[in-house]
Order: structure tokens, then sequence, then C-alpha cells
């Protein structure tokens, strides 16, 4: 059996936040975030739009790449939903430097 893929996801929060997660299914989770069942951080906080996806990854590959994209500073994440990247090539050291250019 193969190992199922996981993806990191951003997405806009209605008060302007930027809430980062990961999920094997993100169409299932966004729901559950909207319904007030996903993270904690996200009750209260809508509407929630998906803002941007990873392409599929191993489950230590999202939580790492979720854990960096946390560190990011915002404006660092809006680049990488403006450029639509994988989330990688960035500076992955604990700068938080954020997609190429950050």
């Amino acid at each position: 059996m193969s190992p199922s893929a996981w993806y990191v996801y951003l997405l806009a929060c209605g008060d302007g936040s930027l809430y980062t997660g990961i999920t094997t299914d993100v169409r299932r989770r966004l729901a559950a975030h909207r319904r007030g069942r996903g993270a904690r951080y996200t009750r209260g906080r809508g509407p929630l739009v998906l803002v941007w996806v990873s392409p599929p990854l191993r489950h230590a590959e999202a939580a790492r790449q979720e854990a960096i994209i946390k560190r990011w500073p915002r404006a660092a994440k809006l680049r990488l939903v403006a450029e639509g990247g994988d989330g990688y090539g960035q500076d992955t050291g604990d700068r938080g430097g954020g997609p190429a250019g950050g």
C-alpha cells in the first residue's frame, strides 16, 4: 500500500490573518474549518478562503514544510500565494526568509 499524499495549505481568514495547516484531504479539511470543526485558530475568523495548496508530499515533508511556512513573516506567505509556487526553493533556515526574494 502506498503512503497517502499530504498537502500543506494556506487559508485567508476574514480578519485578514493567514492560517497554515496540513491534511490528506483539502476539501474535507476546509469544510471542517468552515463548520468550526477545524483548528481552534480559525473558529470565528470566517469567511475562510483557500489561497494556496502544495503539491502532494509525504507526511514528514508536509509537516516540515508547514513548520517552515509558519515561521515566515506575513509578506513571505503572501508572496508564496501570489507566485503560486510549491513552497520549496526558499530560505529554509531559521531566519524566516520565505520565498526567494524574501
